[in-house]
């Protein structure tokens, strides 16, 4: 055998997880469980936007900016260039993690190149959001936490990134030509206030001390571990539909959330991509505003949305907003997979579906007149559809915490076979619950 096919055979296999919706679809839980195989978990993209909720034996714990693979004790893990980093919240939630007995410093490695969220860009977030609303345009539902206005500086090419840190004056250099740049805007058209240049450069100085140890070339970090043969997991944020390309625009994040950026947004090629995970909840929802085609109201006692919402838990991470709800959206799902070119998918929240006397799904529009049988590109168009459905007969049983297919209630898997049938990807994995035990394994990513 020759020395590169040596070298071929012992090199790692990596899964990348996506949302395949407009975020919250669980993602959280799979990586978590994933990572069981994993030797390292990877963000590539967003930013404390993000929120991933985790129960583990009966304990929820909220990440938004830490990959999920840092509930694993000896799991690396990686935040890449294609996140925007807060330092602030970055060290505070590293110390939460911390006050739980989670060794977090000795493991964590934040990429050089991600560009820094300073106190600016959270007040232009913020003002924008408000003269959407008084100019009536409609806000997009932005989280204010200056993700947008940081990926605007970045694309500018006038960002603070994170290696900046290490150098006092050049620092202080760029920030003051930033902050002139961003104040003319709060000051001027929209209507804050203009801020001081001390207590920034101050309070960055002070958690630079403790972020520079934990700067490191990222893609490289990847690469050797792969060649070296550990199992690499690259971790979403957000969902497919609100990627900043491929999603309901304008009604998007800021970055690209498919499984595509996992490279770029790591700094590894593509062909480091091995299986692509789709996790997908077994119904739909949507935080904020813009179109969703087969969202039900909520707030009525005894609904279908009521029932979706109060039991499925259906508040952001983040944010503590409601969930929008609905049924799920099968003809936008096929969008995703194709977009991400999904290997499996991953469905979640099943047993939000019990007792349900009917359940429905979403296989195509109505769209002035005509059928639609793929999500649109276009958010008024998307706006203006009627979904379609098919009905299935819904099932009585529990589902919560099953482990073995054959265990699911007759109905549950012959709605979960329509749906792998309908969009064309298989399920591989079903999650029954929130812990990391209530999950159903068909076919293993890193084993598939």
């Amino acid at each position: 055998m020759t020395a590169q096919a040596t070298g071929s055979a012992a090199r790692g296999r990596n899964v990348v997880v996506v949302g395949t919706q407009w975020g919250d679809e669980g993602k959280g839980k799979v990586v978590d469980w994933l990572t069981d195989h994993a030797h390292g978990v990877v963000r590539f993209q967003g930013g404390h936007n993000a929120g991933h909720t985790l129960v583990i034996k009966g304990v929820k714990t909220a990440l938004q900016l830490i990959p999920s693979g840092i509930m694993r004790d000896g799991v690396a893990c990686y935040i890449g260039n294609g996140v925007v980093v807060d330092p602030s919240h970055l060290l505070a939630e590293i110390e939460r993690l911390e006050g739980i007995g989670l060794d977090v410093r000795s493991r964590l490695y934040v990429s050089e190149t991600c560009p820094l969220i300073l106190p600016f860009h959270v007040e232009v977030d913020k003002a924008r959001e408000a003269l959407r609303e008084i100019s009536g345009s409609g806000k997009i539902g932005t989280t204010g936490k200056g993700i947008g206005p940081a990926y605007e500086d970045k694309v500018a090419r006038r960002a603070l990134r994170v290696q900046d840190l290490k150098h006092p004056q050049r620092f202080a250099a760029k920030l003051r030509e930033l902050l002139d740049w961003h104040n003319v805007a709060l000051a001027g058209p929209l209507r804050s206030r203009a801020l001081d240049f001390e207590p920034i450069y101050d309070h960055a100085m002070a958690v630079a001390e403790q972020l520079v140890p934990l700067m490191a070339d990222v893609g490289y970090r990847l690469h050797q571990d792969h060649l070296a043969g550990r199992h690499l997991l690259f971790e979403g944020a957000q969902g497919t539909l609100l990627d900043i390309d491929h999603g309901t625009y304008p009604f998007v994040t800021s970055s690209n959330c498919v499984a595509g950026n996992a490279a770029a947004g790591s700094g590894v090629g593509p062909g480091m991509l091995h299986y692509i995970l789709g996790i997908t909840k077994a119904y739909t929802t949507r935080v904020g505003s813009g179109p969703f085609p087969t969202e039900l109201p909520i707030d009525a006692p005894g609904t279908v949305g009521h029932h979706l919402s109060t039991v499925g838990q259906e508040r952001g991470t983040v944010t503590g907003r409601a969930r929008r709800c609905g049924w799920l959206d099968a003809a936008a799902l096929k969008r995703s997979i194709v977009i991400n070119g999904i290997s499996g998918l991953c469905i979640t929240k099943l047993d939000v579906l019990d007792g349900l006397p009917e359940i429905q799904m979403g296989v195509g529009y109505e769209l002035h007149g005509r059928r639609i049988d793929i999500l649109p590109l276009d958010a008024d168009d998307i706006a203006a559809c009627r979904p379609v459905y098919e009905r299935f007969p819904g099932w009585q049983a529990s589902t919560a915490g099953i482990t073995e297919w054959s265990r699911l209630p007759a109905n549950a898997r012959a709605y979960l076979e329509r749906v792998q049938a309908f969009v064309g990807a298989p399920i591989d994995m079903v999650s029954t619950g929130p812990d990391r035990e209530h999950t159903i394994l068909l076919r293993h990513p890193y084993r598939a």
